[in-house]
């Protein structure tokens, strides 16, 4: 009798732990409802692979990747080598075809000449309306001193041209090219590059400020709209560009501020309004959005800050949708299992057949690739 009680005494404690770290996967943050973690073949969740294997991985590590759809399907590219800040940091490229993602190759590396390499960090893929794909990249010892790259490609990322610098600017130094996400290509061709600088700054963390880069022949030349931040109220880097029907934009920004910061534009990205805080949270980690073509705003992102109960700071990977960038709702959790390195730095697009492509950087060991049918969120 008194060993059946001991066991129904544990199964009600049991029931009670289970049901407590359910509460917290459902409710973080106080007001927002967090969905359980989503798999492959449920809902919208359509299709979910790491590109490599972790047990062949062509790396010891790799990092912040990112995607573009071209004629033939999917290309990807990382950062990959032993491990960031490594001078055999290189720049990788991995494309879907037929459904299968093919072996990563180096498509750029950071040598400069036969006795100096520096790594390669932060690439982003862009196919203008007219081509060639781009490639955008960083070289340089650090992200304090890092300058800007671009190769082209006529033959969807087979093979690429030779690298060429970016060149330098009056106002912020190196020209560094979208800093992570993807620009955008307005309708007169003009591209915009959402980018940030990590300024060096005596006795504290450096001083992070975001800034955009305009080009109005193709990239060839670019002007530098200064930054839009003071990098005291917010220390911000990393923006994301959203657009609006009534030609608004709104950048989206990760910050050390334990939230995700915001920016508007009512002048195709000539000026920006003050920075404010969204209500959602960040763990000072890289976040990624896109606008749809039903006009909803989907944003990829670490729900969490780096204080509090696991799942904390890039071990919780989520979807949230707005209609107005300022309401946002948390409509699907992609990741939440703690790991040595988390789930971080998302990428996403939405292809011609309305599908949203989605990677990520899993656990610094490979690249996991998400696919998402947006009409069932």
């Amino acid at each position: 009798m008194r060993q059946s009680i001991k066991l129904n005494c544990f199964a009600v404690s049991l029931l009670i732990m289970v049901t407590i770290q359910h509460t917290h996967s459902q409710e973080m943050n106080g007001k927002y409802k967090i969905p359980t973690r989503s798999y492959p073949g449920e809902g919208a969740y359509l299709k979910g692979e790491l590109i490599y294997p972790l047990d062949d991985r062509p790396t010891p590590q790799c990092h912040a990747s990112t995607l573009v759809e071209i004629p033939t399907g999917i290309v990807c590219a990382f950062f990959a080598g032993t491990h960031e800040r490594h001078p055999d940091v290189s720049i990788r490229i991995a494309r879907l075809i037929d459904g299968k993602w093919t072996q990563p190759e180096e498509a750029v590396n950071g040598q400069i000449n036969d006795t100096l390499r520096y790594p390669c960090w932060n690439p982003v893929l862009f196919l203008p309306k007219d081509g060639p794909l781009m490639l955008f990249y960083k070289v340089g010892p650090s992200p304090q001193t890092w300058w800007g790259m671009v190769v082209t490609s006529d033959d969807n990322g087979v093979t690429w041209s030779a690298p060429r610098k970016l060149g330098e600017d009056s106002k912020i130094g190196h020209l560094l090219g979208p800093i992570k996400n993807k620009p955008i290509q307005l309708t007169d061709g003009t591209i915009i590059n959402p980018t940030s600088i990590e300024y060096p700054r005596e006795g504290k963390e450096q001083d992070w400020r975001v800034y955009f880069e305009i080009s109005k022949d193709k990239g060839q030349t670019w002007e530098v709209v200064s930054p839009i931040n003071d990098g005291v109220e917010f220390d911000a880097i990393q923006p994301s560009i959203l657009t609006y029907a009534d030609g608004r934009m709104q950048v989206i920004c990760r910050t050390r501020q334990n939230v995700l910061s915001q920016s508007w534009s009512e002048d195709q990205g000539r000026s920006w309004s003050k920075m404010s805080a969204l209500a959602l949270p960040n763990p000072n980690s890289g976040t990624d959005a896109v606008t749809l073509k039903d006009g909803r705003q989907l944003l990829v992102y670490n729900h969490s800050t780096k204080e509090g109960e696991e799942p904390k700071g890039r071990n919780i990977l989520n979807l949230a949708l707005s209609t107005d960038g300022i309401n946002w709702k948390p409509v699907m959790t992609l990741e939440n299992e703690p790991i040595e390195d988390g789930y971080a730095y998302p990428a996403v697009i939405q292809s011609t057949d309305g599908l949203v492509h989605i990677t990520y950087t899993y656990n610094r060991r490979s690249i996991k690739y998400i696919v998402v049918d947006p009409t069932k969120l």
